[in-house]
């Protein structure tokens, strides 16, 4: 049996706003298993959470650039906060994301890339030496169109174009680019309040899909709905899933009145042609990396020798 400690009760309890007992009484029922834990919290009925909340702990900055039809995200961690305010630090974030703009979103091809008489990769090893920090270039992503614009929104920017959270949206259309760039920032900025997980049902990993389902199926199964309802109840609770993380059948931030495919539709009189999504990217920092956290009492107590 796995020991439930009150940090994974924690944990859990800010991924699903289950209540504390709840939460623990999941995770003694699941072992200690966390995603098994919130959909056993699920199928109570106790929680609605749809998606595993990874925790946040990795520092630095997602640089965000565009430049017309394309656009680039990338993210360099650092140890510390304390490290995203250096200027120098920023100033290496940008330059990151200039040469992925050029060179494409391979983190090797960008590490290679030459800045002057120095690569990528050696530019960051100065600023380690300089900062005092280990950084690194985490990942990287492009957007390009043939026609059209690539917009992008960062949240909680410390600088221009770099942030905490960071979103590009890629719209192919031979209408207005000037138009076609409000609404793109109108739909990066929704990408960031909403999350989708894809563009629609299509784009979904169907491992996602088929979680989804069982879940609900498990959920009616143990209220004692018969079989033949349960499958309609299921196709019915997976509509309502898809219009939860699916971009395109999201109600808009801007006019909650609408979906996204309906806004977007509205606008091409205004851009003057069709109106295509061609694609989105989202990047929150750090997102599915754990960073130990340490107790600084206990480390000093055992540098004295103590216990």
């Amino acid at each position: 049996m796995a020991t439930i400690t009150a940090a994974m009760v924690k944990d859990l309890r800010e991924s699903t706003g289950a209540g504390m007992m709840d939460c623990k009484a999941a995770l003694t029922e699941n072992n200690g298993d966390m995603q098994a834990a919130q959909d056993w919290l699920r199928k109570k009925g106790i929680t609605k959470a749809a998606k595993k909340s990874g925790r946040v702990a990795a520092e630095g900055l997602i640089g965000a650039l565009t430049q017309g039809n394309k656009g680039v995200l990338v993210e360099v961690n650092s140890e510390t906060d304390f490290v995203a305010r250096n200027e120098q630090f920023q100033g290496l974030v940008k330059m990151v994301a200039q040469v992925a703009l050029h060179n494409g979103a391979d983190v090797e091809t960008i590490k290679a890339a030459k800045v002057g008489d120095v690569t990528v990769e050696t530019a960051i090893s100065d600023a380690i030496a300089t900062i005092g920090e280990n950084m690194t270039l985490r990942r990287a992503a492009a957007l390009e169109v043939g026609k059209g614009v690539v917009s992008s929104y960062v949240h909680n920017a410390v600088v221009e174009g770099a942030g905490k959270i960071g979103v590009i949206v890629a719209l192919e259309s031979t209408g207005k680019t000037d138009e076609l760039a409000v609404l793109g920032r109108q739909l990066a900025m929704h990408v960031a309040a909403a999350k989708p997980l894809a563009l629609d049902p299509t784009g979904l990993d169907p491992e996602t899909v088929k979680r989804e389902k069982d879940v609900l199926a498990d959920k009616y199964r143990q209220a004692g709905k018969p079989e033949n309802v349960i499958e309609k109840i299921v196709d019915s609770g997976l509509k309502t899933y898809f219009k939860e993380v699916c971009l395109l059948d999201q109600a808009f931030i801007h006019d909650s009145g609408k979906s996204v495919a309906q806004a977007v539709k509205e606008a091409e009189g205004k851009v003057g042609g069709p109106i295509k999504i061609a694609g989105f990217v989202n990047y929150a920092l750090g997102e599915g990396i754990e960073k130990q956290e340490s107790d600084f009492a206990a480390e000093v107590a055992a540098a004295s020798g103590k216990k």
